[in-house]
């Protein structure tokens, strides 16, 4: 397995959330979307800009700007 920030994930590859290292509110703000160790994601998309990216997990799809999913590292 390796390490990769999520915003270097490509569309349709799948991952699972090794740490979050955000801090204050940003970091309280990710993991309350449900963006913690553990969980599986999958990329569905990006803008046109590559700026935000849509993501699977669990049951729903969300959207996280690129400077938030800097914060975030998958194992692939």
């Amino acid at each position: 397995m390796t390490l990769i920030p999520l915003r270097a994930m490509s569309i349709n590859q799948t991952g699972i959330i090794a740490s979050v290292k955000a801090s204050g509110e940003l970091g309280r703000r990710i993991r309350d979307m449900g963006l913690v160790p553990g969980t599986p994601v999958t990329i569905v998309g990006r803008a046109p800009l590559r700026d935000p990216v849509a993501l699977r997990l669990r049951d729903f799809t969300m959207t996280l700007r690129n400077n938030e999913a800097d914060h975030i590292t998958v194992e692939v």
